[in-house]
């Protein structure tokens, strides 16, 4: 393996702020700001139409206190945008373009000296989504694909190289259901000696991830993995990663992570968010997220840049 993959992104954060802010919803930011993302390609789309709200989000998360934006790139497949009748060249400029438009926002609000006391420069984190994700059909929340690791691995190589290529700091391998795709992006990473990631996973309970294995098991299945640089939970119910983190922490040396959803439910049926998600509460939650473990803490789902400001004050 090369230095490059054994050097941690992480540590000067950490050594500025012992915590790592990561940022928050990025789709339904969107749409709280009119954004409509009812669409296979989810804010993929935005790539397409409004390029420069998908900037715009970026530097208000940065502007709250994010060390880390994670870029439009989550839906994003060769095999999507083929669907909506884009060309390979056109979907692999795409999705350079979700990595450029962090890297924009991040630059912008990196001159601004009065951003930059007390922090050490951001990163850009290129999300990749689930297989399940590209389905568009629910499943990166249940997992049980039917297929094997190398199949996974044929379908995430060519928009890992796209992606990597663009020069993101590291990847954000995201919203994972199961084992089976974790074990597929880590082998997969070999291929890219230089590239790092971290590979977040959904949950189901305080003790399960979406498919069914327990978490512990699959965060000391990926311990091995040198270029996975931090492990954890993402897009799950927060009342669930307290537990999560502490069975997690038993399991592996890596770094841990943890940016659940709001602490809204989302109704399937109506297609609709229903309860509350307070920023106050939420970094309260935060600490004890803390204290299980996480050294890297944002939002996923319904969060905003309000939460993100309230626990980048955590620090």
């Amino acid at each position: 393996m090369t230095h490059d993959a054994e050097v941690n992104p992480f540590a000067p954060h950490l050594s500025a702020r012992g915590l790592v802010v990561l940022d928050g919803a990025l789709a339904t930011e969107l749409e709280s700001r009119g954004c409509d993302l009812n669409d296979p390609l989810w804010s993929a789309r935005v790539l397409i139409e409004a390029p420069e709200l998908i900037r715009q989000v970026h530097e208000d998360y940065f502007a709250a206190g994010a060390d880390v934006a994670t870029t439009a790139s989550y839906q994003a497949s060769f095999e999507g945008f083929a669907r909506r009748g884009l060309s390979h060249d056109e979907a692999r400029a795409l999705m350079r373009r979700a990595i450029e438009l962090a890297c924009e926002a991040r630059d912008r609000c990196w001159a601004d000296p009065a951003l930059r006391v007390g922090r050490a420069r951001p990163l850009v984190a290129a999300s990749v989504g689930p297989y399940g994700a590209m389905l568009a059909d629910g499943s990166e929340y249940r997992g049980h694909y039917g297929l094997s690791e190398e199949q996974l691995m044929d379908f995430h190589r060519p928009r890992l190289a796209a992606l990597l290529a663009a020069g993101p700091d590291l990847l954000a391998c995201e919203t994972l259901p199961c084992l089976e795709e974790a074990r597929a992006l880590a082998r997969l990473l070999t291929e890219f000696p230089s590239a790092r990631a971290w590979i977040s996973f959904s949950c189901r309970d305080g003790e399960h991830l979406c498919q069914g294995e327990r978490l512990a098991d699959a965060v000391a299945a990926l311990d091995g993995f040198d270029q996975v640089i931090a492990v954890g939970v993402n897009c799950t119910a927060p009342e669930y990663i307290a537990p999560l983190l502490a069975s997690a922490r038993t399991a592996t040396r890596k770094p841990l992570l943890a940016y659940p959803n709001s602490g809204e439910s989302y109704d399937a049926e109506h297609k609709c968010w229903h309860g509350h998600g307070h920023s106050a509460a939420f970094a309260d939650m935060a600490r004890e997220w803390r204290r299980a473990g996480a050294s890297l803490i944002g939002g996923c789902c319904r969060t905003s840049p309000e939460h993100i400001r309230a626990l980048a004050s955590l620090s």
